[in-house]
């Protein structure tokens, strides 16, 4: 499979907790901070509720 890239590029302050807890089990806390996920649709849908928030691209 491939393989995406998830930047936090936004705060998560003020933002419904639904989407908090998305983008701690994704793997991101900080501002700036980037991971390395399996392109997969369980991901992909995570990514898509919190697309405002994070930037992606593939590997």
């Amino acid at each position: 499979m491939a393989k995406i890239k998830v930047t936090k590029v936004k705060s998560a302050i003020k933002k419904p907790g639904r989407q908090k807890k998305t983008l701690e089990a994704l793997g991101l806390k900080t501002i700036g901070q980037s991971v390395e996920h399996a392109d997969t649709p369980n991901i992909l849908g995570m990514i898509a509720k919190v697309k405002h928030l994070v930037s992606v691209e593939e590997i």
